[in-house]
């Protein structure tokens, strides 16, 4: 294992080993404290631009599924066709790996996908920084190799453009109801829970006006970075909502956010984001809360929603945004991830209530 260093923004410095890819690289350093799920995050192209810490302190025990593809299209293991997280920094890498699914080790995939990963970080340590200061700007530098000195930019790159898909993909056609998937980065669970509801997806890309389709229902999906880079979507949603003929609507995570701007919100920047298995959220005018799995660095500024609209569900720990709802018309978003993989699934029903709408 060659020597590394993550130097961050403000100078601080950690040494580690190098057990994945080995090229030097840069992005945003942001953690995650899910115990679980490695696979799945790393291939959520929510994470594209990203330098995914992990804060459970033993990572790689359970190795890597196969990556292996549905007759769909869809991944079997995985939550899309490749990995989009830039590397993952952890604090002790497992050289063996035991588990009935896993059919090689975390170091050859990064290897094979060409991805660093890097061991023996206080990943801890690193956590408290980045909850102090925020998330911030990172480098992943070789110890021999200390010319090369990698750059990277993620605050206003529409990382969206770079992961969505680049023309129209039908699945389940012929099935029923019609719902268009606004691809913004999308896991592949979520089209899996569509379709296994009985309706034809039709997913297209983030810029598409699928006002031109015929459909019967309207998802907007997760996706990397910032919202507001994605001007051409709101447009479209805009005119979706501004239709006479009123058809139901559900987001979750990026599409959240571009509900809400459509609607009027603004969208700001958390700290250090939520990226976690364990995020409490309530239902607003009711005791229901749930545990859910999330993955985002922006989020909604319920003040700021047009007056037709209001929040759904409200995080528990910050008080933060997590989904809204029209007070007449069926649109309705969540912030968090009901599909869950990997994670809690109890707000799975949100897909139920979207089929019922349509």
């Amino acid at each position: 294992m060659r020597n590394v260093t993550l130097i961050l923004d403000d100078g601080t410095r950690f040494s580690g080993k190098s057990f994945g890819y080995e090229k030097p690289v840069a992005g945003e350093v942001v953690f995650n404290t899910a115990m679980m799920g490695y696979p799945e995050s790393l291939t959520d192209p929510s994470y594209a631009g990203q330098l995914m810490t992990l804060t459970y302190p033993l990572v790689g025990n359970y190795g890597v599924p196969a990556f292996t593809f549905e007759d769909n299209g869809l991944a079997t293991f995985m939550e899309s066709d490749r990995i989009y997280a830039s590397a993952i920094i952890v604090s002790d890498y497992s050289t063996e790996y035991s588990h009935w699914n896993a059919k090689e080790s975390l170091a050859d995939w990064l290897k094979r996908e060409q991805v660093p990963g890097i061991t023996g970080i206080d990943t801890r340590e690193l956590t408290k920084i980045l909850r102090e200061h925020g998330v911030m700007m990172g480098k992943i530098v070789f110890d021999d190799a200390p010319d090369q000195i990698p750059h990277a930019d993620y605050s206003g790159v529409n990382f969206v453009d770079q992961v969505s898909c680049k023309e129209v993909i039908r699945y389940n056609e012929g099935a029923g109801k019609k719902v268009v998937l606004l691809d913004c980065g999308v896991k592949h669970n979520i089209i899996r829970c569509l379709i296994n509801r009985g309706v034809e997806v039709i997913r297209v890309p983030w810029n598409y006006d699928f006002n031109q389709l015929e459909f019967d229902g309207l998802f907007l999906s997760n996706g990397p970075g910032d919202p507001d880079t994605c001007e051409e979507a709101v447009v479209n949603i805009r005119k979706f909502l501004a239709n006479p003929t009123v058809r139901p609507c559900m987001g979750i995570c990026m599409g959240n956010q571009l509900l809400s701007k459509a609607a009027g919100a603004r969208i700001y920047k958390l700290k250090y984001g939520h990226r976690s298995h364990n995020q409490p959220v309530r239902m607003v005018g009711t005791n229901k809360c749930f545990i859910t799995s999330q993955n985002h660095g922006y989020a909604v500024d319920s003040d700021t929603l047009g007056q037709d609209w209001e929040p759904l569900f409200v995080n528990m720990n910050d008080g933060s945004n997590e989904g809204v709802r029209h007070k007449s018309n069926p649109w309705f978003s969540a912030q968090f991830h009901p599909e869950a993989c990997s994670g809690p699934v109890d707000t799975e029903f949100l897909f139920d209530d979207f089929i019922k709408l349509l």
